[in-house]
């Protein structure tokens, strides 16, 4: 069995350009496909299971030509059964495997709860340490565009709640190959977020291997008047905003969370000491919403430092729309982000 040491996660990482035309420019999905094949070639532990990932190339063409490369006790395709092969990953993580599992949705991980809030997170503390769980499940989180709004989850607050989980969510090619790699080879369960509506998205992607640490924010853009989170795909409306905002003489900082949990508070806290002012861009509802995590640790560890009360930008409090038109209201997007940015700079 190939089975190398685990690489260093602290190596020094390769420059990261996001400007269109420098260096490498690959597609996000293959950016995914990249890490994972890395992996699989480094450590034949890990292997790819879900609907349509082998001969179909996976709904999304993900895992295209790896069925080829790996063969099909490596890339395996399964029955539409979310919560039988999830099962089948916690059990085949507990004797040594490390299995990638794709959810086509993470819409459609909620037929999978039991397994996914129940034996994913608690099988290391139940067991006494005996047992770990080293599954990365990975997939389309959020709305891909008019699904429905039961195929248009966005599920990151429903899962962060849950204790002895990683929740990993790119906003770009760059990342989604670092953290993903980082993800195959963490000793601890962690659920990976792509967005649809990024797949085809091209981006800076450095030759060669490397893995982008869990826990640490990038800022992708340094600004003094007022700092702007997010994670996913809003950093880059967040980007976006900020360049508008610059032609009227504000400034921001653009904080790219990376993960989820854990949360790199401290950068976050760094941003406002330098800013007073804070805007957090989620692309989950608001109510009891990651964007209301990070405010409320900002109050409880930096409430000094605030010129002007936390505000947050959300999904709107409804199930998503069909409408095309609707549905992009409902997400957060670059107006809205202006607007609650504006609205910071006043004095209360």
């Amino acid at each position: 069995m190939l089975t190398l040491a685990k690489p260093d996660l602290t190596a020094p990482l390769p420059a990261f350009d996001p400007a269109d035309g420098v260096g490498r420019q690959i597609q996000f999905r293959e950016a995914l496909r990249e890490a994972m094949s890395e992996e699989m070639r480094r450590d034949d532990r890990v292997f790819l299971m879900g609907e349509e990932v082998a001969y179909y190339s996976g709904a999304y063409k993900v895992s295209q030509g790896m069925l080829e490369e790996f063969g099909p006790k490596r890339i395996i395709d399964t029955p539409i059964s979310e919560n039988g092969f999830a099962g089948l990953a916690v059990g085949a993580a507990m004797y040594g495997l490390r299995p990638i599992i794709e959810f086509m949705s993470w819409s459609f991980s909620l037929v999978a709860a039991d397994q996914l809030l129940n034996n994913v997170p608690k099988m290391l503390y139940m067991s006494g340490g005996q047992w770990g769980c080293p599954v990365v499940f990975r997939g389309n989180n959020g709305a891909g565009g008019q699904l429905g709004s039961t195929h248009s989850w966005t599920v990151e607050a429903l899962y962060s709640n849950v204790p002895g989980l990683k929740i990993a969510i790119p906003s770009n090619p760059y990342d989604a190959k670092g953290l993903l790699k980082t993800a195959i080879v963490d000793d601890d369960p962690v659920f990976f977020m792509e967005s649809e509506r990024m797949l085809s998205d091209k981006g800076h992607v450095p030759e060669g291997e490397y893995y982008v640490p869990f826990g640490k924010a990038h800022l992708r853009r340094q600004g003094s008047d007022i700092t702007l989170v997010s994670f996913g795909r809003p950093v880059n409306f967040c980007i976006e905003a900020a360049t508008e905002l610059s032609k009227e003489g504000i400034e921001c900082d653009v904080l790219d969370m990376r993960t989820v949990r854990p949360l790199d508070i401290d950068s976050i806290i760094r941003s406002i000491k330098k800013t007073g002012r804070i805007v957090v861009v989620d692309q989950c509802w608001p109510f009891a919403s990651v964007a209301s995590e990070v405010i409320t640790q900002v109050c409880e560890k930096a409430f000094d430092y605030l010129d002007h009360q936390p505000l947050r930008v959300n999904t709107d409090d409804v199930p998503t729309p069909y409408a095309k038109g609707l549905e992009l209201e409902y997400l957060p997007h670059k107006g809205k982000i202006i607007r609650a940015a504006k609205a910071a700079m006043l004095r209360l």
